[in-house]
């Protein structure tokens, strides 16, 4: 699966677009220490990814363009006392122009 946070793909040449596709990892406690929650963004962007990358595939999409991350709002958990998270994943799935 080819991916590009712009319009376009390198190499490559966007036949038509098949629709807007979201995803998001699992809900996850929100650390407090702001150091703590930049050592792990990378492994929930990378869930996320992996699941928009899935709901791609899913569509017979060739790649993926316009992808975005951006972080879902803190939910208090009032039952547990825990505040969650997420990371969300969006982006256009398309087709790709053949090279004759």
């Amino acid at each position: 699966m080819r991916i590009s946070s712009t319009d376009s793909i390198d190499g490559g040449r966007v036949l038509y677009p098949i629709g807007k596709i979201k995803a998001a990892s699992a809900w996850h406690a929100a650390e407090v220490d702001s150091q703590q929650l930049d050592a792990h963004q990378d492994d929930w962007r990378e869930m996320a990814l992996r699941e928009l990358i899935q709901r791609a595939e899913d569509i017979d999409a060739d790649a993926i363009i316009d992808v975005n991350y951006e972080m879902d709002r803190v939910v208090p958990a009032e039952h547990a006392g825990v505040s969650l998270r997420r990371v969300l994943a969006t982006g256009t799935a398309v087709r790709l122009a053949v090279a004759a």
